[in-house]
This record gives structure tokens, sequence and C-alpha cells, in this order.
């Protein structure tokens, strides 16, 4: 299912991001639920790609989850790595050692609860600058998680990235609102934004069954989502394969509208 294709786009690519599997771990010291398991259960599943976000009070993934999980993803050469986090607290030393597939940019503070913005330009063009440059010398690819604010994405490409992750919490509150179709026609216009100027285009938080369709029917050219929290909460009901071939059926139902 993860290889099909339309005749226009190939299919948006789903990354999991597993930091919920290491939360409910980092709660005993027995090691379960396993990271590495629950990669490798949703790869099999059809997953394109593994997501983590590894803040510097590890209280989710841990930096040796991310070696692990560095490790695991040699065996699945068709998938994606996508490593996350603030660049100017622990995210580089990830991005120097394991040299992942991307490294999603997100300028939390150490202490957040979650991530809850996007960077800011001009004020944050500067120290963003040399950071994307190290990292393409590295050869991974640079996304920056980005509010939907149209009149950003050139600004973001002038500094060097290669993709935005557009931050759709927005987006999960105004779904079933009288205020989804105006939002909506917001990430509509960013993702169009984005693509005129040659961004590549990524979304995530707080995405779901109940509104993945909808966004990726609405929003052009969204080339990967990345999800988390409501995958897992899923998960636990349904198990990671039902879960992601779902979420898979969410993405191909977009596809072929």
């Amino acid at each position: 299912m993860n290889a099909v294709t339309s005749s226009l786009h190939p299919l948006t690519a789903l990354s999991v991001n597993l930091n919920k599997v290491a939360l409910v771990r980092n709660t005993r010291h027995l090691g379960i639920p396993s990271v590495t398991r629950a990669a490798e259960l949703c790869l099999q599943a059809g997953a394109a790609g593994i997501t983590v976000h590894p803040r510097p009070d590890e209280r989710h993934i841990r930096a040796g989850d991310v070696g692990d999980l560095a490790a695991l993803l040699k065996q699945w050469p068709k998938a994606e790595f996508n490593i996350e986090g603030n660049p100017f607290h622990n995210l580089m030393d990830h991005v120097r050692e394991f040299r992942p597939h991307q490294a999603t940019l997100v300028p939390d503070s150490e202490g957040q609860f979650t991530s809850d913005h996007g960077w800011s330009f001009p004020q944050d063009a500067g120290r963003l600058k040399p950071l994307i440059d190290e990292a393409h010398a590295l050869g991974v690819r640079v996304s920056l998680f980005m509010d939907p604010i149209p009149e950003a994405m050139a600004a973001a490409r002038a500094i060097g990235a290669d993709r935005v992750e557009l931050y759709t919490e927005t987006w999960a509150r105004a779904f079933g609102t009288p205020d989804e179709a105006r939002v909506l026609a917001q990430f509509a216009d960013t993702a169009r934004a984005a693509l005129a100027v040659g961004l590549g285009l990524n979304a995530g938080h707080d995405l779901s069954r109940d509104n993945l369709s909808t966004f990726l029917r609405g929003v052009p050219g969204v080339q990967e989502v990345s999800i988390g929290h409501a995958l897992i909460a899923d998960a636990l009901e349904l198990g990671y394969e039902a879960t992601v071939r779902d979420y898979l059926r969410c993405i191909l139902a977009a596809q072929s509208a």
C-alpha cells in the first residue's frame, strides 16, 4: 500500500513519531514497550519512515534510542529517519552522529510540554542559516517547523531550508467547527507559497484519522506527514499494524479524491 502512486503525485509519506511509546516505557525500568520493536512493526505495516524528537531532559526518547533506531533503519533502506528538535539544544549532536535523512528544526524550549509554534522571520534567520549549512554538509535534508504564514515561506527558502513542516494544531482545533474552511484555506495558501519558492512540504501536530484526509485534500503538495500522539493512542486499541494501515487508508482516500 505504501508503494501506491497516482498519475499526478506520489502518495504522501507517513512518518510515525515514536515519542509516546518511549514515554510509556520510561514510567518503569523494564524496557517495555520497545521503541525499536514499535518502529519495526510500523515499517512492516507500510509506514514510510520514523520520527523521533529527543528532548534534553529525555522524558521520552533517549539518546540511546536514537542510535538504536539509526541502526534498525539500516535494515530498511527505503525508509526515512527524521530527527526533530531544537538545533540550539541537543538536536545537532544527533544529526552529526547519525546523519538522518531529515532534520526537522523546531523552536521549542527545554521544558516545553509540546511544540506549539514555528520559527519567526527575520528574527531567527541569522542563527538558523549556519546550522542549515552544516546539516547540508553532512548530507542531511533540513525541514523548518513553521506556522501557516504564506509570507514566511520565501524567507525560509532564502536561508537554505529544503522543506517546511507546517504546524497543524490550529487545523486540528478548527476541524469540525465553523472555522474549518477558513483555517484550511490558510494552510492551502501557505502550501502554495512554499511550493512557489521551491520548498518541499511536510505537515504535523495533532493530525489524526478524523482530520487527515480532509487536510490532505485541501492542502496541495504535502510530501510527508509526521504523526505521533493520535497514532500511538489508536495503536493502544487497534495495534500497530491495523493503525498504520488505517492512516495509509486516510492518505489514499485523499489522494484518490
